[in-house]
């Protein structure tokens, strides 16, 4: 991973995960996030904090791999609301605006508090992604469709972006 992708700490307790992301969390970053967040959710997770104190920015694929993850964790399980939750602490102004203005902001509950538990956190062991073209647009193009779902306002914001990365992925022969 690049020095100017995000790099993710994982504490994990009981059924606790708190994955703390630190610098910005790209489209590259996404690939690992989603990495660990599916492997987390497998092995039996359900409460999950993301410490956003350190992160920079989110771009707009990483925002999408973050819905589809909150989509996920409020689906129901074996007669339970909601397979699990997930807050987010402490993000900056920059983040809160675009989970507002993207409508996704409902999908995870908000936390500011100046003190931070101390956890060990340890880095994350995900398997560096080396994505190939095709797996990079086909991530970028289904977390813009994962936004444009869930909020109708999204549909203007990313129609161009889709349907570029949608005739990408059929130039590429992928288009399925």
């Amino acid at each position: 991973m690049s020095n100017s992708s995000a790099k993710l700490l994982v504490y994990v307790s009981g059924h606790l995960a708190c994955v703390k992301i630190l610098g910005r969390a790209n489209f590259t970053a996404s690939f690992d996030f989603r990495t660990l967040s599916d492997e987390l959710a497998n092995k039996g997770f359900t409460a999950f904090i993301l410490d956003l104190s350190e992160c920079l920015l989110m771009d707009s694929t990483f925002l999408g791999i973050l819905a589809g993850f909150g989509l996920k964790m409020a689906e129901p399980v074996e007669g339970k609301a909601h397979r699990g939750k997930i807050e987010i602490l402490n993000p900056n102004a920059r983040i809160s605006d675009s989970l507002e203005n993207l409508g996704i902001a409902h999908l995870f509950k908000m936390v500011h508090c100046d003190d931070n538990p101390a956890m060990e956190l340890a880095a994350a062991e995900v398997a560096e992604a080396c994505p190939t073209k095709t797996e990079v647009t086909r991530t970028c193009l289904d977390a813009h469709l994962i936004l444009m779902s869930i909020d109708p306002a999204n549909q203007s914001r990313f129609k161009e972006v889709t349907q570029f990365l949608a005739e990408d992925l059929k130039r590429l022969g992928n288009g399925n």
